[in-house]
């Protein structure tokens, strides 16, 4: 009888000991889950963050972004454009040459996909190192001038994207050439 009660006892000891471990375990699961929760807020927050900033920074489409207007001119290639500031050089830049400029792209849904503009850089870079659209429709400018480009996509990227959110389809580009060098 002793020894079946010291056996209980025992058992008893084991089973209360082994129920505390199994809590104890238990709390820190729900511990780490809560944590990981936690982290996942966070960095869901810290992301939505980032998007917003983003997007408060982009710069708005302008409203014919969605087709040349009928005061565009467009050339044989289907290129669209629009004069919106006249230039003071007389010097049209030659395919060869290097260009600096300033500029924002739009996807004709009106967002925006890059600028110089938001940068608060110019962009310097060989003008036939660049899509067709852009080697073309620099060539009409002079320095100083402001224009605003229709990109069919034959002329850009394709109709669809190289990359996943890249620009695809016809583009739309104000350009201001700053310098020819």
């Amino acid at each position: 009888m002793q020894y079946t009660t010291t056996f209980l006892r025992v058992t008893l000891g084991v089973a209360l000991l082994l129920g505390a471990v199994g809590c104890q375990r238990a709390d820190e699961e729900e511990y780490l889950t809560e944590r990981q929760v936690e982290n996942r807020r966070l960095r869901e927050a810290r992301d939505k963050a980032r998007e917003a900033k983003k997007k408060a920074g982009d710069l708005p489409a302008p409203p014919d972004v969605a087709a040349p207007p009928a005061d565009a001119k467009t050339t044989a290639s289907g290129l669209a454009y629009k004069v919106l500031q006249p230039g003071k050089g007389t010097r049209h830049p030659k395919a060869t040459e290097t260009v600096e400029v300033h500029y924002t792209g739009w996807m004709t849904n009106g967002s925006m996909f890059d600028s110089s503009v938001k940068r608060g850089t110019p962009a310097s870079f060989p003008l036939n190192g660049v899509i067709k659209g852009w080697t073309e429709g620099l060539q009409l400018m002079v320095e100083g001038e402001k224009t605003r480009f229709w990109i069919p996509a034959g002329l850009a990227y394709g109709e669809t994207p190289s990359r996943p959110g890249g620009p695809s389809g016809m583009l739309v580009f104000d350009v201001e050439l700053l310098a020819i060098k």
